[in-house]
């Protein structure tokens, strides 16, 4: 139970509005003054985050926990750096495309720091900056990518329900049902009522 008002996930992942500028993807690109976004809105676009204790991953009962509750029975690691990741530009480009999965994404990171980049309700980028301890799962359909930031490395524990399957569907994609249960799910409840069934 914490009793200070600060929530102890604010130390591992923060989340701000990106600014339109093409500098370096690496770059914090906020927007001028600053906009930040709080966890509570990121749970309204699906996104779920924990703090964990990522120097003691394997015994950790709270992960222990979440993996069983979530029905998380895979895990592997992915290490991003120029060092360890075979093909590191490419692939860094890959990942900072457009995307969405049919399943969720799970990162736990357990070293280094990293941006995943989330779309809000109106398309606008909302930059998610995750560091060592932070853990978050983007919901299937939602539009998202990833980059490293500018010290370059990330180690972070992949979890998956059954079989990975790691597929992106580059946008547009909308017409996937992983996207419109997406819609229904955290857009079109909030748009109020002229929200249409995508289904009709």
């Amino acid at each position: 139970m914490v009793v200070s008002g600060k929530d102890p996930r604010e130390e591992v992942i923060q989340a701000w509005y990106m600014d339109d500028s093409n500098e370096d993807q690496r770059l914090p690109h906020h927007r001028e003054p600053k906009e930040f976004v709080s966890l509570k809105q990121l749970e309204e676009l699906g996104v779920l985050s924990w703090r964990l204790d990522a120097d003691n991953y394997e015994t950790d009962e709270e992960l222990k926990k979440i993996r069983e509750d979530r029905g998380y029975s895979y895990m592997d690691f992915c290490e991003v750096c120029p060092e360890k990741l075979p093909n590191y530009e490419e692939k860094i480009k890959n990942f900072f495309e457009e995307h969405l999965h049919t399943d969720e994404e799970i990162r736990y990171c357990v070293a280094g720091t990293g941006y995943f980049d989330v779309r809000d309700r109106n398309d606008a980028w909302i930059r998610v900056w995750v560091k060592k301890g932070g853990m978050i799962v983007l919901p299937a359909g939602l539009y998202h990518r990833f980059t490293l930031d500018s010290d370059n490395y990330i180690k972070a524990m992949r979890l998956f329900v059954g079989d990975p399957v790691w597929t992106p569907f580059n946008r547009p994609h909308d017409h996937l049902p992983a996207r419109k249960e997406y819609l229904e799910a955290f857009v079109q409840k909030e748009g109020s009522n002229q929200a249409v069934d995508a289904a009709a």
